[in-house]
């Protein structure tokens, strides 16, 4: 398991972006956590979606309920079906890695997207998010659940995941200006996802 999978993984996205589209449920699992987020983004407020995908659900719901939404992705026909199905917002074609929109926003969420980067560039993530962040702005993000790589299978291709242990999160989040608020470990009520929500100090 090298570098060679993480590297893959905009590629890999690329060139599977009708399947995904197809596979990826919209039963909206992530809703009571997506509410949650939203409430402390407040009404109107600004969205960043963090490896945004073809949008579909979770940048879909954020529009739904009102917010305004900033995707960035660096798989282009992925974003490019969000760009068709939501023209109202705003779609940036970026690697997360390299994200300078110097704008903040009220609510940054990384769902299913950041644990796709080596764990070296999972730390390097932490001052990026406190750079699009302002007083009171919400993040929410999944990981895994300890120290380690995971790799799983998508068409047929390899499919690379890795999380920094619990405690070097939260070092990281408190180093970068933000508080824990709720961080729940392969929740049972959202498909065995594990979600931290924070907010900018």
């Amino acid at each position: 398991m090298s570098d060679a999978e993480a590297k893959n993984i905009l590629k890999l996205y690329d060139t599977h972006a009708d399947a995904f589209a197809r596979l990826r449920s919209r039963q909206l699992m992530e809703k009571a956590w997506l509410d949650t987020f939203l409430h402390l983004v407040g009404a109107h407020g600004s969205v960043l979606d963090i490896g945004c995908g073809n949008g579909r659900p979770i940048a879909e719901y954020c529009i739904q309920q009102g917010f305004q939404v900033t995707g960035v992705d660096g798989a282009s026909a992925m974003l490019a079906r969000a760009q068709q199905a939501f023209p109202e917002q705003r779609w940036v074609n970026l690697d997360m890695r390299q994200m300078a929109l110097e704008k903040t926003f009220d609510g940054l969420i990384a769902w299913d997207s950041f644990f796709h980067l080596t764990r070296e560039d999972q730390r390097l993530m932490f001052p990026i998010f406190a750079r699009h962040s302002q007083p009171g702005s919400a993040l929410m993000f999944t990981s895994g659940t300890c120290n380690g790589i995971a790799m799983g299978e998508f068409e047929g291709e390899p499919l690379y995941h890795a999380s920094l242990s619990p405690e070097e999160y939260r070092q990281l989040l408190a180093e970068n200006g933000f508080t824990v608020l709720q961080s729940v470990f392969e929740d049972p009520h959202c498909g065995g996802h594990t979600v931290w929500l924070c907010q900018f100090a």
